[in-house]
């Protein structure tokens, strides 16, 4: 069972599965090394704080915000993005 924080939220969770409006941390992202430089030229790397603006409906791309920009994120690679509540 994962570790919660005060407010009753897992402290470690997949960007999929928070609630939209989070404030949240990058952690690490579980994907190939491909993956991981398109992430980091996005702007997406470990440590860097992010807001999740909207999920699409029927599984569809997730919006955030990271370093002030707005930046869509498919679901799969998404899912793939460990992230803590800030």
């Amino acid at each position: 069972m994962a570790s919660e924080c005060s407010n009753g939220k897992p402290l470690k969770i997949y960007l999929t599965e928070c609630d939209i409006g989070s404030k949240l941390t990058v952690l690490r992202v579980n994907s190939s090394l491909r993956s991981k430089q398109r992430l980091s030229q996005l702007g997406i790397n470990p440590g860097v704080k992010i807001i999740k603006k909207k999920t699409a409906p029927w599984k569809g791309p997730i919006e955030v915000i990271a370093k002030g920009a707005s930046l869509v994120i498919g679901r799969g690679l998404a899912a793939k993005i460990m992230v803590c509540y800030e």
